[in-house]
C-alpha cells in the first residue's frame, strides 16, 4: 500500500496493551555531521544564490495551528459555547505563523541531510548520540543550522506568515491525545540510543470525534489554500535543491508537510505548489553591504522554474542529500497515500 512502510524487526513492540502508533523514525547517518563555519551575513555572494520563493500550500486534511487560547464560540462568529483557536489576520482570515512552517520544515531538512538534532528534550539527553546534539558554537555549525539557524547564528532564510486565501473557517472536535511514552515502547530506542527521528504519517483523512467527544477547535479544512513568501539568501546550489526537496518538489521523493496539532489523527498535511521565484540576478555595492534588487526579468515560471528547479535537486543529490535517510522519510511522508488513520488510543 502506497505510504504504508514494513516494520523493523527491532522496532516491532509486541506489549499487548499498547495500541501501535502511526509514526515511524528516521535513522541518523552513521558518518559524524560535517561542521563547518557559517557563510555569514555581513554581503550578499555573488557565487551563491539570493531571492525569493512565492509558495502555495494546499491542506489535504484539516488542520489546526494552536494559538493556546480558548474563547467563547460567538467571539469569533462559532455557533460552539468555546473554541480553541487558531490566529487570524484582521481581515478575519487563518493564519499558519512562519515559525511553525520554518520548523517543520526543518525537521524535514535536518533528517535527510547528515545535521543534528535542533531541539532535545533534557530527559532523554544522556541517549542521544553525542554528535546529534544541537549546534552551540556558531563557527561549527551542521548543514541544517546553517540555513535554519542555531544558536547566535540567524540562518539563511526567511519565513512569512502563511494567508488563507479562503474566508472563514471549519469547526473540527479533536479526541484527547496522550503524551508520548518513550519509557514503554521499544520503538524508541535501538542498544539504548534514540532510534532517530520521529515522522507521523500521512492519512487519507482525520479523526473527527464530532462534537459530543471531541475538544471543539477552529481549522481550515481540507482544499483550504495558504500563500507565502520565503526569502533566501547566499545559499549553495545544493542547500536550495535540499530546501525544494523538503518542499515535495522531486517527483522522485513525493513527500508532504505535517503541520501544526493532531498529527497522531491525521491532521496537518499539506502540499506545497512552487509558484514562481525571483532570483537575483545584479549585486551593486552600497555602503558596507552587498545588496540585490529584484525586477520582473528575474521572475522565474513555468518551465524555466521547473528546469531550475530540477537542477538544484540534482545538486543536492550529488553533493548534500544523504540517500538512505531521504528513502525513510519518503516511506512516511509519502503523499498522496491510502493510509487509513489509527484507531483506538491516540
Amino acid at each position: 500500500m502506497t505510504g504504508n512502510r514494513p516494520q523493523r524487526p527491532h522496532r516491532v513492540d509486541s506489549s499487548p496493551e499498547l495500541a501501535p502508533k502511526p509514526y515511524e523514525f528516521v535513522s541518523f547517518p552513521k558518518e559524524r555531521p560535517n561542521l563547518q563555519r557559517p557563510v555569514g551575513h555581513h554581503k550578499y555572494l555573488s557565487d551563491r544564490l539570493h531571492g525569493a520563493l512565492y509558495l502555495k500550500l494546499k491542506v489535504q486534511t484539516s488542520l489546526h495551528v494552536s494559538t493556546g487560547v480558548v474563547v467563547m464560540g460567538n467571539d469569533i462568529g462559532s455557533r460552539i459555547p468555546l473554541i480553541k483557536t487558531m490566529v487570524q489576520d484582521v481581515d478575519q482570515k487563518l493564519s499558519i505563523g512562519g515559525s511553525s512552517l520554518k520548523g517543520c520544515i526543518r525537521s524535514v531538512y535536518e533528517a535527510i541531510t547528515n545535521s543534528t538534532l535542533a531541539v532535545i528534550t533534557s530527559k532523554y539527553r544522556s541517549q542521544i548520540p553525542t554528535e546529534r546534539l544541537p549546534c552551540r558554537n556558531k563557527e561549527q555549525l551542521c548543514p541544517a543550522s546553517r540555513v535554519f539557524g542555531a544558536l547566535d547564528w540567524q540562518g539563511l532564510l526567511d519565513f512569512n506568515d502563511a494567508k488563507c486565501e479562503n474566508m472563514g473557517f471549519a469547526t473540527g472536535f479533536m479526541p484527547s491525545l496522550y503524551r508520548p511514552r518513550p519509557e514503554e515502547r521499544s520503538a524508541y530506542f535501538i542498544r539504548g540510543q534514540v532510534a532517530g527521528r520521529k515522522f507521523y504519517y500521512h492519512t487519507i483523512r482525520a479523526i473527527d470525534k464530532g462534537q459530543n467527544a471531541g475538544i471543539p477547535v477552529q481549522q481550515a479544512a481540507r482544499e483550504y489554500t495558504f500563500t507565502t513568501v520565503l526569502h533566501f539568501k547566499n545559499l549553495l546550489a545544493e542547500e536550495l535543491g535540499t530546501l525544494f526537496i523538503a518542499l515535495g518538489q522531486d517527483p522522485k521523493y513525493p513527500i508532504a508537510l505535517k503541520v501544526g496539532g493532531g498529527k497522531p489523527i491525521g491532521m496537518g498535511t499539506m502540499t506545497v505548489t512552487v509558484e514562481k521565484m525571483l532570483q537575483a540576478q545584479k549585486l551593486q555595492l552600497q555602503q558596507r553591504y552587498s545588496s540585490y534588487n529584484l525586477n520582473e526579468s528575474d521572475e522565474l515560471v513555468g518551465k524555466k522554474l521547473q528546469q531550475f528547479i530540477h537542477e538544484k535537486i540534482q545538486a543536492a543529490h550529488s553533493r548534500l542529500i544523504q540517500k538512505p535517510q531521504l528513502e525513510e522519510l519518503t516511506a512516511v511522508l509519502r503523499y498522496p497515500t491510502d493510509r487509513e488513520p489509527p484507531s483506538g488510543m491516540y
